[in-house]
């Protein structure tokens, strides 16, 4: 059913929800007007033991925007009502969401006057999400063009530096991708990584249509950079990269990110985003995305919904534990 709405994206996919939360943790909901589905969601449920309750967390949902029609806000309305009733009235939980949408926007209007019984909350420890979003919708001449002089450069180099893209169309890919990604983990010193083994899994389940787009750039036979994104809805999402240090002086990445926009350009997305940045504690990678000539925006705050004090004391509790953890990766 995901397939009928514009607004799908990954981690509304059953495949990432049981790979990453696992099948216990998953619950569902759809709502039908007059037989018609027209909103559904995948939530995550962390139930607590002994006082009972818990917490639902959906992110990037629910899904109200049929395929091809504009957002409608009625029935936003009414799927975000059917959320709190069933998670908050019916099972006494703290429910809390994080939209699929950038600020200033439609959807943030259409947000905001649905938000009846929620109310907004602020970002926790390393929850906020600012990226660039570029728009595909452009033809491919005019989309180059919007590229920085620099990153241009850059990406003319590569196309010279007789390197070839391959495109792997299921999960073969992901073996040869982990390998460069240790590599680039190793020289950096990552201390937090990916889970790309997580992600090879999702990748088995999705259906052909919803696979994840993975490509690895070849030098002389020999794979020196890669790349993996999800194609699903409108919205394109740079997941994962990785490259070795003979990448770098190749600037594969440039060619890489280059053939993806085509190959999502090709697939009917009107949107690439480029999976988040953050100015002051990665410049390097921010000065490389800013490249693209996208937009620098930031996706929507979360709303909540709690059904008294329980289960705000358990959001609290979820939530300093959630920062506790992320500080002490750092």
């Amino acid at each position: 059913m995901a397939r009928d709405f514009d607004d799908a994206n990954l981690y509304q996919t059953w495949a990432y929800g049981e790979s990453f939360w696992g099948a216990g943790q998953l619950s569902h909901i759809v709502v039908r007007q007059r037989g018609l589905v027209t909103g559904m969601a995948q939530l995550r449920v962390i139930r607590v033991p002994i006082i009972g309750g818990g917490m639902a967390h959906l992110r990037w949902g629910p899904l109200c925007q049929r395929r091809g029609s504009s957002l409608d806000h009625g029935s936003l309305r009414l799927m975000l009502e059917a959320l709190r009733r069933e998670y908050v009235e019916r099972r006494g939980m703290h429910l809390q969401i994080f939209p699929f949408g950038v600020r200033g926007t439609e959807r943030e209007i259409a947000f905001k006057d649905a938000l009846n019984g929620f109310k907004s909350s602020s970002f926790g420890h390393g929850e906020s999400y600012r990226t660039v979003l570029v728009s595909l919708t452009p033809d491919l001449s005019t989309i180059r063009r919007s590229l920085d002089q620099k990153w241009r450069n850059q990406l003319n180099r590569a196309e010279r530096n007789e390197l070839t893209v391959r495109e792997c169309p299921d999960d073969s890919g992901f073996p040869e991708f982990a390998k460069l990604y240790q590599q680039m983990v190793t020289r950096k010193g990552l201390s937090v990584v990916a889970k790309t083994g997580e992600f090879q899994r999702v990748q088995r389940q999705l259906d052909a249509d919803s696979k994840m787009p993975v490509l690895l750039c070849e030098h002389a036979g020999r794979p020196v950079a890669g790349l993996v994104t999800s194609a699903i809805g409108t919205t394109g999402v740079y997941l994962l990269g990785a490259t070795n240090e003979e990448g770098m002086r190749l600037k594969a990445a440039y060619l890489l990110q280059w053939r993806m926009m085509e190959i999502l350009k090709e697939r009917g997305m009107t949107h690439y985003d480029l999976g988040g940045i953050n100015p002051q504690t990665n410049p390097g990678v921010y000065h490389f995305k800013k490249g693209f000539g996208g937009a620098d925006v930031e996706y929507l705050p979360p709303c909540v919904a709690s059904a008294g004090l329980r289960s705000r004391l358990v959001e609290t509790s979820v939530r300093r534990l959630r920062g506790a953890l992320v500080r002490l990766r750092s």
